[in-house]
Parts: structure tokens; C-alpha cells; sequence
């Protein structure tokens, strides 16, 4: 590899900068040649696309393969502006790697003419960046997250450079304003580089862009700010552009050149000192919105203006004096010294594309399930909780999981591809021992009476944006490697459209041959709903449930373990799984431990079961069932179960519990689901099932509405809450064990006067609990210091 800090001043060759050009054309060119004059038969019926940003990030992507040729340097894009697909589809076809991935799509005239018309065409090819792009990890339909997806692309990857075009629609969106600050989490050592190329084209839909519209040297200032050299292009005369970008280019290259060597060498000077945080170098690209194509259409300036974001000509029936203005468009690209006779890239243009891997569509980083890993995996037995009964002990279980996912931590510290994100929330989540074998990675200056943070460490929680969290790790799985996202269950919410897309790229790569399966993203939600009673109704909140479950059964699954080794269990599957996205919901306060380590493995493995110790059904039929998911409406459900045995002996009572969420849904509709018969089995046909359920009531119904059983009755969190005791927020959602009871009793009216004699009891219990939270502000002895024990 060439060294990148050795630039030779000046310009570049005239010739190489005139075939460049070529190049550009030809990759802005999209009409198989023109031989005979245009018709409107060759027109599409339907034309869509999104034609202004397309010139600037073809004028990009040339110049970056002539610095990757240059410095042999391993680089790909990440497309911001993510309507620029057919840049990005053009590019990869004019390399070649679109061909070799799509051999339909030859590389001559007939290639040519599938390449156009499967484009936004019906059973062809989205205009975005999608997954069916070669080189994409990014695919840009919503705007935000190009910059963190960098990021995490280039956090342990120490010989790549990330090349992340920002649009200026999207540089205005609240994740990328807070993503400029990723610098300050950025190893020069151990990690790759981001060249953010800011495409300022001034314009979105209707309306010009902010940062378009301010003064160069306040954009200046504020990219300063956030810790960047920023260099400068601006223009529109392709000739003079092209100078000044190849030479913009061989600056920011050179700049990162002595970083790295700066850091990975001589480092600073004065060993005692603090380290010097880089500032690494960006580029600011200042170019018309719809570059080189019509500049006026109807009288109206179309070039330079938001009239070229989509279509910039409309040709049809009623627009037929546009077909030869679009013939004139087309023609002044000269696609004659472009392509030879059979429609192929001349040979002298060809040969600027770099080779093998080198080429920006054929980077294995941007199909990371090639590089991908397998985690070097601790046993998770070794910290299972000794549970000598069911309850007989109390542990936290994110508390025990910390321990695990410490062990994972140093497993894969050789290996560099294991790491924790989140929201500054890890030790809240009880988590904190991960710290005892790293550390949190920061680049910022730092103080004495700070902890845990160093300029390498595997946990990246020191920024408060759930944003830059998700996109750091998308980027960091995309590209081949493993990690978890621990967050409060109620602010997970605010990545909600990020998992959206993330699930619907996993989605459609599944289906893609070519496209190998990457590690699965990973949720644990702590701190959740019926562990907020103390911060209060802003952070109750279950419903991210809901909507994950919205998304494709090949890919969602959802795991509510009730205690703290079937935790262990589950997250050791989660970890070890590929191409899915697991949620996991545990809690971090104290709580009875139900399940011995091999127990909790066989319930898990099996998802739902019913717990036989906890019932008294065996031999006969039940007369109710009592079902549980969560942490919580288990324990809810047991303290129930065991006033209901006590004073109703007689009553046969079945205990089912639910660890897989998605075993509640029908076979024909989920892999995970139970089919009819083995659900019936469980729950019966026609018996009346009290269901405790963590989130929402109505997923339940969701979920179960093919069933045959129609007697399942749920509680669960119903939008009721405030500060108030942990057994309080349960008693106003009426999941608490007394509301429970109530409820077997209104639904068994067989229980006579022996049932209404228990309801009446209940409801004292439920006065008394208000009353003795009024005067002492913590919940009654007997709620706090109640153990499960054998109700016979």
C-alpha cells in the first residue's frame, strides 16, 4: 500500500481528469445508445426517480475510485441521499460487479437496455441504494442515519475508510446533526476512518436547504465546532471541478494518512500529556441539484433548482414536444466515445475502475456475513443462580447477565467483533460488569473523577442519543461483526422507524443468494415498565413489543424470560443466532428466581411449558388457567395461584408460562408459533385463561385470535401509572394478585359463597394496600417479603 501521507502537490494530469469525465457521462448516461432517433415508444409508461442528487454522487464515486486506484486504499460509500440509487447502480455496472452478481445484466448493449428498464419498473429495482446494490449497506430511504452507519462500519476495522455522502435534506435531520460528534468516539489505532462528504446541491422536495443557505464561513465554523477540517469544492464547470475535487480528495487522504500514522507511530510528543484528539479531515461538495441535465424545461429553470429533484422532463402523450429536448439531453453525454459498438465501456475508460475487491460494489465490508465470525462463547451455566425451590431465592437478573456478557467481552478481545452499546445506560441496567475487562471507548478530554473511560474500550455508551446508539451498531453488524443494544424499554421508542428499516433490509437480504447473513441485532430492554415506578409515568412504557411484532416472522422474535438463568439461556442463543432481531425484556431489581440452570434451558429451548410444581391440575382437568410472560405478571401470577390454592383447594389450577412471545402465535403464521393442537393442549379449548402479560393487553389478542379457546382474559399494562411503589403501578393496571384472584372468581361462578367470600377479602386487601402506602410510602410487608411455597 502506497503511504497515504506522501501527496504530491498539484493537479492531475489534464488526460486522466478529461477520460474521468468520460467516465462521469457515461455513468450519468442511461439510454442504450441512441442509435436511431427517439421515440416516445421508448419512453416508459411510468418514469419515476429522483434525478437531483444522481450527478453529484456519480461525480463522487469516479473520483473516489481514482484515490482508491492511487493509494490502494480499502474504501466503500455509504449513500446519504439514498434516492441516488441510480448512481450507485451505475457505478457498479460500469465496474463491473453488478454483471458478475447479475449475470442477466451483461455488460453490452443488451445489459444495457434490462439495467434501464428494470429500473423503479415494476418487478426491477428500487431507486435507492437497496439491498440489491452491490457495495450497499445503507439503503437511504429515510434520512439520518449514513452517518453513524459510517461509524460503526469503521469502529474495528483500522485499514478501512468509510466514504459517507450526506445530503443536505438529511444533514437536517435530528440523528445526523448529532452524528458529526462521532469523531470523539473514533481510535485512530484500532479503528478505520469516515470521510464525510457533505452534497450541499441546495435543495430537498420544494424548499432550499439550511446549511446550503448559510455563509460558507458559518458552515465553516459550525463543522469546525464539531471537531472537523473541512476543505471546500465548489463550482459547476465540470472542467474546474474536477481539479479541484481530485485535489480536495488527495488532502483528506493525506490528512488521514497522518492520523493514523501519528497514532499507530510516533504518537505525541510529550508521553505525559493527554493524547491529541484528531480532527479528521471532510469534504463540503457544492454542486447544482440536477447537474448537466435540462436547464430550462417550459420556461422554468429546472438545473440548480428543487424543479430536477424527481423527473426533471416529463415525456408523455400530453408532453410530446419534450422528446426531443430529452434526445438532446441524452445526446450530450456523447455516449458514442463512451461505448464501443456492442454497447461495452471503452477499454480506456474501464481501466479507472479499481480491480478485485478493490471496487467500492465488491468490498467484503459491504457484505459483512462474508467476514462475519462466530463469537468465542463462555459457558453461561457457569452463572446460573442457585435456585434450591422455585423462589426460594432472589437475584437481579441483568445483574447476572452483566457477568455473562463481561465473559463474552474478553473472550473476543483478540478478535475485536464484540461490542455493547447504549444510551449511557449500561450500569443503570446493571450491567457494570463488563467494566471489570474494558472500558468505555471515548476520545474526548477527560477528568479525574470520570469512570471507565478510556481511548479503547468494547462498550460505546457515553453518548445520550438512542440514535447514534442503533446506527452505530448497524453500521457494526452490517459489516460483519456482533453486539448488543441495552436501553429503558420506554426510550427504545425513539428508534423505532431505525428497526423498521433495519428488519425490512434484513428482510429483503434474506431472499438475496448473494448476500450472506450477518449477526442478529440484539435488544435488551431494562428498566422496564414495572421497574419505573420511581421516575414515573414518562418512562412506563411497553409498547416497542407491539411494534416489532409488526414486522416479517423470518425475522422478529421476542423473548420475556421470567428469571435470571432462563436470561442466561436466551441471551446465549441470541448471541449465537444470525440474520434475526431478537428483543429481550429483564428486569434489574431483585426478584424471585424460579428455574434451576437446567430447567431454565429446557423451558427456553421449548419457548412455553406449563410449570407443573405451580399447579395442581396433574391427572384431572384444569379449571382454569393461569398464564404468565414477563418478569413481573409471573410473580403476579404465582402470588395468585397461591392465595387461589389456599383458600380454594378444590380448584384445579394449570400454570403456563411464556418465555418465546411469538410461540402464542399460529404456526402457519410465525416458525416459532404452536401449532392448534399442541396450543390447546397447553391452554385447552374451552377453559378460561387469566393471562399476566408484561406489555399491552391487546398483543395478546393479537396474537391468539385464530385460536379456538375465546375464554383468555387479559391484564397487563393499561396506560395507568405515576411515582408510586413497584406493587402499585401493578394494583392501577390491575395485574396485581389480588385483582387476579378477583378475576378467577367473576369467571368461575361454580365457587358460590366460598368465591365471594375470597373476592370480599380481596378487595379489603386492596383497600389496606392504599391506605398503608398513603401513611408509609412502601408497600405492605407481606407483598414486599412474599415467597412462593408449596400452597398444599
Amino acid at each position: 500500500m502506497k503511504t497515504m501521507n506522501t501527496v504530491p502537490p498539484g493537479p492531475e494530469a489534464p488526460e486522466l481528469l478529461h477520460r474521468m469525465d468520460a467516465y462521469w457521462r457515461a455513468a450519468i448516461y442511461d439510454n442504450p445508445l441512441l442509435k436511431k432517433p427517439l421515440e416516445l415508444s421508448h419512453v416508459k409508461p411510468l418514469v419515476v426517480g429522483h434525478w437531483g442528487t444522481t450527478p453529484g454522487q456519480n461525480f463522487i464515486y469516479v473520483h473516489l475510485n481514482r484515490v482508491i486506484k492511487k493509494y490502494d486504499l480499502d474504501m466503500f460509500y455509504v449513500a446519504g441521499p439514498g434516492h441516488g440509487g441510480p448512481a450507485l447502480v451505475g457505478n457498479t455496472y460500469l465496474e463491473g460487479t453488478y454483471s458478475e452478481i447479475y449475470p442477466d445484466i451483461s455488460q453490452d448493449e443488451a445489459g444495457l437496455r434490462k439495467l434501464f428498464t428494470q429500473f423503479s419498473f415494476p418487478g426491477g429495482i428500487s431507486s435507492h441504494v437497496a439491498p440489491t446494490t452491490p457495495g450497499s449497506i445503507h439503503e437511504g430511504g429515510e434520512l439520518g442515519y449514513s452517518l453513524s452507519h459510517a461509524f460503526g462500519a469503521a469502529f474495528d476495522n483500522p485499514g478501512l475508510i468509510v466514504a459517507c455522502v450526506i445530503g443536505d435534506g438529511e444533514a437536517e435531520t435530528g440523528p445526523l446533526a448529532t452524528a458529526w460528534h462521532s469523531n470523539k468516539f473514533l481510535n485512530p489505532t484500532h479503528d478505520g476512518a469516515v470521510l464525510p462528504i457533505l452534497h450541499l446541491n441546495g435543495y430537498k422536495i420544494s424548499n432550499p436547504t439550511v446549511l446550503a443557505r448559510i455563509e460558507d464561513s458559518e458552515l465553516d465554523q459550525f463543522l469546525r465546532g464539531c471537531g472537523w477540517e473541512p476543505i471546500f469544492v465548489s463550482g459547476d464547470d465540470p472542467d474546474e471541478m474536477h481539479q479541484l475535487m481530485a485535489a480536495a480528495l488527495d488532502e483528506a487522504i493525506a490528512g488521514i494518512g497522518r492520523i493514523r500514522d501519528h497514532a499507530r507511530g510516533t504518537g505525541d510528543a510529550n508521553p505525559s500529556s493527554p493524547p491529541t484528539r484528531p480532527r479528521w479531515p471532510m469534504i463540503v461538495l457544492k454542486s447544482p441539484k440536477g447537474w448537466t441535465g435540462p436547464k430550462v424545461v417550459d420556461g422554468l429553470q429546472v438545473e440548480g433548482t428543487f424543479r430536477s429533484h424527481q423527473v426533471p422532463l416529463l415525456v408523455d402523450p400530453d408532453h410530446l414536444e419534450h422528446v426531443g429536448q430529452l434526445e438532446s439531453w441524452m445526446k450530450s453525454y456523447r455516449p458514442e466515445e463512451l461505448f464501443d459498438a456492442d454497447g461495452r465501456l471503452i477499454p480506456e475508460l474501464a481501466e479507472l475502475a479499481p480491480e478485485g475487491d478493490r471496487r467500492m460494489g465488491a468490498n467484503p465490508h459491504a457484505n459483512g456475513g462474508v467476514l462475519l465470525r462466530d463469537l468465542r462463547m463462555p459457558d453461561f451455566r457457569r452463572h446460573a443462580v442457585e435456585v434450591p425451590s422455585p423462589g426460594g431465592v432472589d437475584a437481579q437478573d441483568t445483574l447476572v447477565l452483566g457477568k455473562f456478557l463481561r465473559d463474552v467481552a474478553a473472550l473476543n478481545q483478540a478478535q475485536r467483533n464484540f461490542r455493547i452499546f447504549g444510551p449511557d445506560e449500561t450500569l443503570s441496567n446493571m450491567l457494570g460488569a463488563v467494566f471489570e475487562v474494558t472500558s468505555r471507548q471515548w476520545e474526548a478530554r477527560t477528568q479525574q473523577d470520570d469512570e471507565f473511560l478510556a481511548p479503547d474500550g468494547r462498550v460505546l455508551d457515553s453518548m445520550l442519543s438512542e440514535h447514534q446508539c442503533e446506527g452505530w451498531l448497524e453500521g457494526y453488524l452490517l459489516t460483519g461483526r456482533h453486539g448488543l443494544f441495552n436501553c429503558y424499554e420506554a426510550f427504545i421508542h425513539i428508534v423505532d422507524s431505525m428497526f423498521n428499516q433495519h428488519a425490512k433490509w434484513l428482510k429483503v437480504t434474506a431472499q438475496l443468494p448473494w448476500r450472506h447473513k450477518i449477526a442478529s441485532l440484539n435488544y435488551l430492554l431494562a428498566s422496564h415498565v414495572w421497574q419505573q415506578d420511581h421516575n414515573g409515568f414518562t418512562h412506563q412504557d411497553p409498547g416497542f413489543l407491539d411494534h416489532v411484532v409488526n414486522k416479517k416472522a423470518d425475522i422478529v422474535r421476542v423473548y420475556l424470560p421470567p428469571d435470571a438463568n432462563c436470561l442466561l439461556s436466551v441471551f446465549d442463543h441470541c448471541l449465537r443466532s444470525k440474520h434475526y432481531v431478537n428483543v429481550v425484556v429483564a428486569g434489574k431489581r431483585a426478584m424471585p428466581q424460579w428455574l434451576t440452570m437446567d430447567a431454565a434451558v429446557v423451558h427456553c429451548t421449548e419457548g412455553i411449558g406449563i410449570w407443573p410444581w405451580a399447579g395442581n391440575d396433574q391427572g384431572a382437568e384444569p379449571d382454569v388457567v393461569m398464564a404468565c410472560c414477563g418478569d413481573t405478571p409471573t410473580l403476579e401470577v404465582l402470588a395468585a395461584v397461591s392465595i387461589l390454592r389456599e383458600h380454594l383447594p378444590d380448584l384445579k389450577i394449570r400454570v403456563v408460562n411464556v418465555v418465546d412471545l411469538m410461540k402464542l402465535q399460529s404456526s402457519s403464521e410465525h416458525p416459532h408459533g404452536l401449532t392448534d393442537t399442541d396450543y390447546d393442549s397447553l391452554f385447552t379449548k374451552d377453559k378460561h385463561i387469566i393471562f399476566g402479560f408484561h406489555g399491552y393487553p391487546w398483543l395478546i389478542h393479537r396474537l391468539t385470535y385464530r385460536r379456538a379457546n375465546r375464554n383468555l382474559h387479559v391484564r397487563g399494562y393499561n396506560e395507568e401509572g405515576t411515582i408510586t411503589t413497584a406493587f402499585d403501578m401493578r394494583v392501577q393496571n390491575r395485574l396485581d394478585r389480588f385483582d387476579l384472584v378477583q378475576d378467577v372468581i367473576d369467571r368461575l361462578p361454580q365457587l358460590g359463597s366460598t368465591g365471594a367470600y375470597l373476592k370480599q377479602l380481596m378487595q379489603d386487601k386492596l383497600v389496606e394496600h392504599g391506605q398503608y402506602i398513603a401513611k408509609h410510602g412502601q408497600d405492605m410487608p407481606e407483598i414486599v417479603n412474599w415467597t412462593w411455597g408449596d400452597p398444599t
